[in-house]
């Protein structure tokens, strides 16, 4: 007899392989009547809005968590990357009302928002019974489906802060928004409500084939999260409230999680058995991997990067993203505080993820990062990876500037390459330019587990670091610097100086900063961890001056958005159509 969870996995495998065309728009009602016939039909209809989740989140909440932020770059490289300046509007944060990013977000999520609606009200309506389906698994999924559409209502309030509240299926009218009090408050019942009807982990071998499904652990994650932004979210401190549902996850009262003893664990093939996955989006090579996707980490290597890693079962690579660099042209350390990603890494020398990622066989790596020439075997013959035209082999560095072919032992563009760059900007860069950051692997196309990394959405060190934040900001550094070493021990050797002392005298608000950004660089929370510490508008980092102004740490609502919905208002700062 198949179990709930062998069933469940085994749609979610079905509906990876039906949903790998997003740009299908069409979303027509379907009468339960002519729909739910089985047990089977009740947990599709459940799971259908949670592949459209995984995809959402690896598209625009992404772009914005990261592009907007001090650590990711999609800088020009050469003649690729430009698109008509987007990506340097989202690095200067000068978007407009009538950039695609600022309407797809709001449209994307607004649709998957609209699919959990459907789910809810179908799963309150139908019988369960007769379908061979629990009254406490009816109320498990509406539970669940409640806490995704809350996830999604948190990451576009987190960007659009003025949004309306729909929960209605189907629409009646067109709705107005809701105060951003009461969303918060609106999100706070959702999951408070969700909380006790949900299933608790079972087990200490990581979620198995209970991925993908929202558990108390889980919710009580989300609650954290929504306490410890309410600060700039609704200018309210509630981080007491944070900390209740920070020390029940760790005292493990929604079931045993615990930090990995190894740094890659969390993003490795065999993550279903993590106990540091609160929450995670089932991925494998043959159905559902977004996380491997054009828009997530297929877009963070070099093109020809592939021969690098000896998997070719996708053609080349394109570049989009990058590690923003630490030094100038000269080769000098930036003196700005924030940003320099590696230069944060390399503060402390040992840091086992600072080796230069490299497949070891029998689905193992080591290193989180490209960086320097970049090595393969051609038919005996040890060659270089190049640029995408063969013009120069590639020496990646931690600069932004035209290297091309200049030799690597010079910082700084050699004249006579014909290539000298005047400044380091947005447009100024080469296939040379940043630190490539490979934090899923990439293992060989004859290895068994390629591309079977599930998508870590939700880790306990947030938990954790939310903790240490809090702690921080009561005074007590020295259980803050405990708190993070329960994290960081894994990333250093035995006894190694860079673990903190945790007697308080080494972690400042800035280290702090620089730590989350260690732990979590490119999982999309850094816009909104420097929205927490204040400076996403007023701090400095490579290429981008302070804004003028707070307004854009939101984002316009499109001027589609707006001319479909007359019920809406525009952002303050924003211009009206």
């Amino acid at each position: 007899m198949k179990t709930l969870g062998n069933i469940i996995a085994t749609t979610l495998l079905l509906l990876s392989v039906g949903c790998t065309d997003l740009d299908e728009k069409t979303y027509d009602i379907i009468p339960q009547e002519g729909f739910y016939k089985t047990r089977e039909n009740v947990i599709q209809g459940f799971l259908r809005p949670f592949g459209h989740a995984y995809w959402l989140n690896t598209q625009g909440l992404y772009w914005m968590g990261e592009l907007s932020a001090d650590h990711y770059m999609t800088v020009q490289r050469e003649e690729h990357w430009y698109n008509g300046g987007e990506f340097c509007r989202y690095h200067y944060h000068t978007w407009t009302i009538d950039d695609g990013f600022v309407r797809w977000t709001w449209d994307d999520t607004y649709r998957g928002i609209g699919l959990c609606n459907s789910s809810i009200s179908d799963l309150s309506h139908i019988d369960g019974e007769k379908l061979g389906v629990s009254k406490h698994e009816i109320d498990d999924f509406i539970a669940q489906s409640r806490v995704l559409r809350a996830w999604m209502y948190m990451t576009i309030f987190d960007l659009y802060h003025n949004i309306p509240i729909v929960t209605d299926y189907p629409v009646s009218e067109l709705p107005s928004q809701a105060t951003p009090k009461e969303t918060f408050t609106f999100l706070e019942t959702e999951l408070l409500e969700s909380l006790p009807k949900l299933n608790a982990k079972e087990g200490a071998n990581g979620n198995g084939i209970n991925q993908g499904l929202w558990t108390k652990g889980a919710c009580a994650a989300l609650l954290a999260r929504l306490y410890m932004n309410a600060s700039w979210w609704i200018d309210e401190n509630m981080e007491d409230k944070a900390a209740e549902y920070c020390e029940a996850i760790l005292r493990g009262d929604y079931g045993f999680y615990e930090p990995d003893s190894r740094w890659d664990a969390p993003f490795d093939w065999d993550n279903v058995n993590s106990n540091e996955i609160l929450y995670g989006f089932p991925s494998s090579f043959g159905g559902m991997h977004w996380v491997y996707g054009t828009e997530m980490f297929w877009q963070v290597a070099p093109f020809l990067s592939p021969k690098y890693f000896g998997f070719t079962d996708w053609g080349n690579c394109n570049p989009k993203y990058a590690l923003q660099p630490g030094l100038d042209l000269d080769g000098n350390e930036y003196a700005f505080e924030l940003g320099k990603p590696v230069r944060k890494f390399m503060k402390y020398p040992d840091d086992v993820r600072l080796k230069k990622y490299k497949n070891l066989g029998n689905s193992k790596r080591e290193g989180l990062f490209l960086y320097g020439y970049l090595p393969y075997d051609d038919n005996g013959v040890t060659k270089n990876v190049t640029s995408d035209n063969g013009a120069y082999e590639l020496y990646i560095r931690d600069q932004v500037g035209i290297f091309r072919d200049t030799d690597p032992s010079s910082p700084s563009p050699q004249p006579s390459n014909g290539a000298v760059t005047a400044a380091s900007t947005m447009t100024s860069g080469d296939q040379n330019s940043g630190w490539c950051i490979i934090k899923y692997p990439f293992y060989p196309s004859d290895d068994p587990n390629k591309i079977e990394s599930d998508y870590a959405m939700l880790r306990l060190p947030e938990v954790i670091y939310y903790l240490a934040e809090i702690r921080f900001n009561q005074g007590n550094k020295a259980e803050a610097e405990r708190l993070l070493n329960t994290v960081r021990r894994r990333n250093y050797p035995a006894g190694s100086p860079s673990l903190y002392p945790e007697d308080g005298s080494m972690l400042t608000k800035q280290e702090l900063l620089d730590e989350w950004g260690r732990e979590f660089l490119a999982e999309g929370l850094r816009r909104q961890t420097l929205c927490r510490f204040g400076v996403y508008n007023t701090g400095r980092w490579w290429d981008k001056e302070p804004d003028d102004d707070s307004h854009t740490m939101w984002l316009p609502l499109s001027r589609t958005t707006l001319n479909t919905n007359p019920n809406l208002k525009q952002n303050p700062g924003y211009p009206e159509i």
